[in-house]
């Protein structure tokens, strides 16, 4: 049986269409989801895409954490389905509480876009497995408010615990806190982050590499072999 992957779509989405391609490159049916519809339609995992859902007004993701389709994600997300956050879908995993801490304006004040080198720090989660932990990868970032906080408390917890996913190599980018781009929760079926591995799948685009390929072909492995 083919594995379904959900996308979903917020006023001002951008890279939706982005992961929808990298889900097909990778071998699983995308599934474009609407954020007025609580119905996921049988996806086996979700994808929250990068963008300015709802113009980034209040806080970046915190008005798209009320979209009806995320009661429906957050529910079962917390039952154990797998969902990937990109950039704005981190955001909005931090308003939903699925992940702890918070995002704030990058420390210079201006939107960055670059290549970014990252560490892969935890090769276990759902979306990570196709990885080694230690390996170094290059992905597309573009954000405004793409600093990672947290109280220290959570943020010694997150690494005594491996939940940090992703480390910042070659330069912190817009200050994040011991240089995290992405997190996972404890169970390691949800994961966050800023940069874009969906701009990273084929060779034409992108990095000119394949280095975000391996989050979609993770999931893919962990679903058939669940």
């Amino acid at each position: 049986m083919t594995t379904r992957i959900g996308v979903v779509t917020f006023p001002g989405t951008l890279d939706d269409q982005d992961a929808l391609r990298a889900v097909r490159i990778a071998g699983a049916e995308p599934v474009s989801l609407w954020h007025r519809d609580k119905d996921l339609h049988q996806v086996d995992a979700v994808v929250l895409a990068g963008g300015f859902s709802y113009g980034d007004y209040l806080r970046a993701g915190a008005i798209s954490r009320f979209s009806p389709v995320m009661e429906t994600i957050i529910e079962q997300a917390k039952a154990g389905l797998p969902v990937l956050g990109i950039c704005n879908g981190f955001q909005i995993l931090t308003e939903a509480h699925l992940l702890p801490g918070a995002m704030l304006r990058n420390n210079h004040l201006h939107f960055i876009c670059r290549d970014q080198k990252l560490r892969v720090e935890n090769a276990e989660t759902a979306w990570t497995a196709d990885y080694s932990a230690g390996q170094e990868i290059r992905v597309p970032l573009k954000n405004m408010d793409g600093r990672y906080t947290a109280d220290e408390r959570t943020l010694d917890e997150l690494e005594a615990e491996g939940r940090v996913a992703f480390r910042y190599l070659d330069g912190n980018p817009n200050g994040s806190l011991r240089d995290i781009a992405g997190i996972t929760n404890a169970a390691g079926n949800i994961v966050g982050l800023m940069p874009h591995p969906e701009h990273a799948v084929e060779p034409l685009i992108g990095t000119g590499r394949t280095d975000g390929l391996g989050f979609f072909t993770s999931i893919i492995k962990k679903l058939v072999n669940a």
